[in-house]
């Protein structure tokens, strides 16, 4: 790694945010946890080549950043506003050890999700600072306005520096409470990672990986229905990621993925969490979810799909959250059953809701069933709009192979 570039670099992506989480405990602000741990990743490009890598590199870091987070707060003469931080020779950090970054990760999560924030800003601000994805790919998962979120955040972050809101994990008393935030927050980071927002990778399997790690973390802690429903959903959508991108990149859909390659592991604890999730009571949303991806998990073949079963679930699923995504779904699967004119039916509806006219899978699911439904003009007109709104290179690409399909338009 010393002389590897790309070590470090996928160091960064892999370390990056653990180091800063116990960072943010050590320095208390997020700004100079961020700009320390940056000077420490530089200092480590400098240092590893010619010193070699430490056998703990990302204890390494966080001492490093620590001390150069202290070297700024004396630098910039703001000793009086941390001086909690300088007395007692504190500027020397204890040894990091991996329990201690865990529950640092933790208290990061709780911290974002705190109730003194608004519900948009705790998952902007957990999205973007704990999991590092871009202000571009949080608006995505969000289907808000880059500019929106960039704002969201900052005014979060005044909010907690402000606000004096405590960087710890609740207690028993107030775990449930905070938790169905922090399940929605786990959740989007697992969808950004099971379907990435952009780029050339349909799957990012490190971040579902963490959004798994996450949920583990909190059933350990916390061990609900609900907990064990998200996780069911997660290790179950998680099964099918090698099927979903072939061997040229691009983007196998469910009906057509070579269900072999399904990962039968996940699918086994995927079961088994959906069971802990069944025998609790009352049944929520994420268990629900996690009974649809059971549907498929089953089905050997698409064409064995029980679509009845996967409309009954998306009716309660749709009763407990009436959103539109949850409707598109339901509409998706409603055609399935019975026939693509049924479905359309049920979109149409939709074109009324403001956020679901700038989703690309909405658009995508009308051009489908229209050249399902034997309907090539609507459909390449659908198809159009979506390729318009994704910006994932895999899913861009097979929309135009499908509008190509179509054929010329008269």
């Amino acid at each position: 790694m010393a002389n590897d570039p790309l070590a470090l670099g996928q160091l960064y992506q892999q370390q990056s945010r653990r180091v800063l989480a116990t960072l943010i405990r050590l320095l208390g602000d997020f700004a100079l946890a961020e700009e320390a741990m940056q000077e420490a990743f530089t200092a480590a490009i400098r240092q590893w080549p010619e010193e070699g890598t430490p056998d703990n590199p990302t204890a390494w870091l966080i001492r490093a950043a620590h001390r150069k987070g202290i070297d700024q707060i004396r630098r910039k003469q703001t000793a009086r506003q941390y001086s909690h931080l300088l007395a007692n020779d504190e500027d020397v950090a204890p040894e990091p050890d991996e329990q201690s970054i865990a529950d640092d990760q933790l208290r990061l999560l709780f911290t974002c999700c705190h109730p003194s924030l608004s519900i948009d800003a705790r998952v902007a601000l957990t999205l973007r600072e704990m999991c590092g994805l871009t202000t571009e790919q949080v608006a995505s998962a969000l289907l808000q306005k880059p500019a929106t979120l960039a704002q969201r955040i900052v005014r979060a972050k005044k909010k907690i520096r402000e606000a004096g809101i405590p960087y710890e994990i609740p207690g028993a008393k107030e775990l449930p409470q905070r938790l169905p935030d922090v399940l929605r927050v786990v959740y989007l980071v697992f969808n950004e990672g099971y379907s990435r927002s952009d780029g050339e990778s349909v799957v990012d399997i490190s971040l579902a990986n963490e959004a798994i790690r996450l949920a583990e973390e909190l059933g350990g802690m916390l061990p609900q229905g609900e907990v064990f429903g998200l996780l069911a959903l997660m290790r179950l959508q998680h099964s099918r990621r090698h099927a979903r991108q072939d061997a040229n990149g691009e983007l196998v859909t469910l009906e057509d993925q070579d269900r072999t390659l399904w990962d039968q592991h996940d699918i086994h604890q995927g079961f088994e969490w959906l069971e802990l999730a069944l025998a609790a009571s009352p049944t929520g949303p994420y268990t629900l979810q996690a009974s649809i991806a059971a549907v498929h998990a089953n089905a050997r073949q698409a064409d064995a799909t029980d679509w009845g079963r996967v409309v009954r679930l998306y009716d309660a699923l749709y009763r407990q959250q009436p959103s539109p995504i949850i409707a598109l779904n339901r509409a998706v699967a409603v055609a399935m059953r019975d026939t693509p004119a049924d479905g359309l039916r049920l979109l149409d509806v939709l074109i009324t809701e403001k956020e679901i006219l700038n989703y690309h899978l909405f658009h995508a699911a009308r051009a489908d069933l229209y050249r399902r439904a034997g309907d090539p003009k609507a459909a390449a007109t659908a198809y159009q709009r979506a390729i318009k709104l994704t910006s994932q290179g895999p899913e861009q690409r097979f929309l135009q192979r499908r509008l190509a399909e179509l054929g010329p338009i008269t």
